[in-house]
């Protein structure tokens, strides 16, 4: 049974699995950073002066105490946090995409070039056994 599970693991499939699933994580925190600290600002700048992260629906304000303590937190709906996460999942899919195009251009075998039409000598060869043909 050990042999086994050590030859399922050392499988290809099962190692780049794994690795492709270490390098997902790393892919998608450097997109979230990329998104979160890049693009958004630059968006907001545009949109106003907005910053996305802080969009929210106030559903029921927090409650503040005498003694300045927040004794019942506020309910928000953070839509801002989700239209970042949807900005991550277009680029993280846009990187993923590329990487797989070029995954499979480098994985296409190159095709052999068309082969050449007749040379010189089999033209002439052939033409010389077409003659011999119609002199029979």
């Amino acid at each position: 049974m050990l042999k086994e599970f050590k030859n399922f693991i050392m499988t290809g499939n099962v190692i780049d699995l794994a690795v492709a699933v270490i390098l997902a994580g790393a892919v998608s925190a450097v997109v979230k950073g990329f998104v979160s600290m890049i693009m958004m600002p630059i968006i907001g700048h545009f949109a106003g002066g907005v910053d996305f992260k802080d969009l929210k629906i106030i559903l029921s304000d927090a409650v503040v105490g005498a003694d300045g303590v927040v004794t019942k937190p506020e309910n928000a709906i953070m839509y801002g946090e989700w239209v970042n996460t949807i900005i991550s999942l277009i680029i993280i899919g846009f990187v993923l995409f590329m990487i797989v195009k070029a995954y499979n251009k480098a994985r296409k075998p190159k095709e052999a070039p068309a082969p050449a039409g007749p040379s010189k000598e089999e033209v002439l060869l052939t033409e010389i056994r077409d003659a011999l043909r119609a002199q029979k």
